[in-house]
């Protein structure tokens, strides 16, 4: 604030200067000894003229006719005196237009400039790193509506001098999600995916704007970010909660209800979360004329030997068999290893062969393998459990506690 404040007396000194310099240089027009020369040549000249006329006779009186050209003369003298008398300081007019100046500039900002607006934008900024603990939840105090305001004028502030940071882009675009602010969010969405055009977390954040949007062409291209995080080896959960809602919106309830049990295949049922996708679920079913609880689904309890979860890249493989053993499965589903015991959900939407589901078989076998270099063809070094035949309806428990 020094500096600007510094700034506004220079330009209000310039604006002074401006004013001052024209009335403190000297006059150089030189009209009046220019007319005391000419009235010198035309006394001259007259008195030569009068002298011509006397020789020819032509005047009777030639001293009468100087003295008046003498005094005609000598009437301009005085003018001029007085005029030089009259004529005003510099300063006197100086003096009232710089204080007249700097008077006017000052109360027209105080008026017109905003001046309160500014001193709290520069004390946002410096509250910039306060504000970022409490967002993170660094202090048991919540950010206000206001500071969330504040929060967001001092991000988009630092953005305009750094606007390569792809990280304050998608920070600034969560907050506009927050604030439901639909433009904010997908312009700084925008911004980070520009500059990081493969970070999954922005695309994510950018399909989240998107989906908010009531434009077809931005709801289309959200559906493409989402179909590209949905290929990846590890998958969000919010892009299966981002498909659901969009499934759900445009009535194509088989769908929504499909993501929203690969959600739950993806949970502890002890989450909270766990009951509610149970009851959108429900919702949909109903939308669709449907009661109950859907019978093609087995849960599917795991737990696992400690010595069988060593390496923390490996992945869970699930998959149903019909009750003789066969070693193709019915259905199958794969998930990153997380923590164990674990309840699983596997249903129709994971069957792995044309025209034949998992609701199809009234018993079945379980099987369960953490595969430890991603590649399902090859089994050295694997641990896997297998469950007993189970009835259609019924749970399923097993333990993964042998090694190929």
């Amino acid at each position: 604030m020094t500096l600007f404040w510094l700034s506004t007396v220079a330009l209000t000194l310039l604006a002074c200067g401006i004013i001052i310099y024209p009335l403190l240089q000297k006059n150089t027009n030189k009209d009046d000894v220019l007319r005391d020369e000419l009235n010198k040549a035309f006394y001259k000249d007259r008195l030569s003229e009068l002298k011509e006329e006397n020789d020819e006779g032509l005047v009777n009186n030639e001293g009468d006719l100087i003295a008046d050209l003498k005094q005609s003369l000598l009437d301009d003298i005085p003018e001029q005196q007085a005029q030089q008398k009259t004529a005003l300081s510099p300063w006197a007019v100086i003096v009232p237009s710089v204080l007249l100046t700097v008077v006017l500039s000052y109360a027209l900002y105080a008026q017109f400039g905003a001046s309160n607006d500014v001193e709290q934008w520069h004390q946002v900024n410096e509250n910039l790193p306060e504000l970022s603990k409490k967002l993170m939840g660094a202090t048991a105090e919540p950010l206000s509506d206001d500071e969330m305001q504040d929060l967001i004028l001092a991000l988009r502030t630092r953005l305009h001098y750094n606007s390569n940071d792809a990280t304050g882009w998608l920070l600034l675009g969560r907050l506009g999600l927050t604030e439901r602010n639909v433009t904010l969010a997908t312009d700084a969405m925008r911004k980070a995916y520009q500059l990081k055009p493969n970070d999954n977390d922005i695309k994510l954040g950018l399909a989240q704007a998107l989906m908010m949007s009531q434009d077809e062409m931005d709801q289309s291209q959200a559906r493409a970010l989402l179909g590209n995080l949905i290929q990846q080896e590890q998958v969000d959960i919010r892009v299966f909660s981002l498909l659901a809602f969009d499934a759900f919106e445009r009535q194509d309830f088989k769908a929504a209800i499909r993501y929203w049990r690969v959600m739950q295949q993806m949970l502890p049922p002890e989450d909270g979360r766990y009951e509610m996708l149970t009851r959108s679920i429900a919702s949909a079913q109903k939308r669709l004329g449907e009661t109950g609880v859907a019978e093609d689904s087995v849960t599917v309890t795991i737990e696992a030997d400690a010595n069988a979860l060593t390496n923390p890249n490996a992945v869970l493989i699930v998959s149903a068999h019909d009750a003789n053993g066969s070693p193709i499965p019915v259905a199958a589903a794969r998930y990153p290893l997380g923590a164990f015991p674990r309840t699983l959900v596997i249903d129709d939407s994971n069957s792995m062969m044309e025209g034949q589901k998992l609701s199809s078989l009234k018993s079945f076998i379980i099987r369960a393998r953490i595969d430890t270099d991603g590649n399902v063809a090859t089994r050295e070094g694997d641990w896997y459990g297998e469950s007993d035949v189970t009835e259609q309806g019924e749970p399923v428990k097993l333990l993964i506690n042998k090694q190929y």
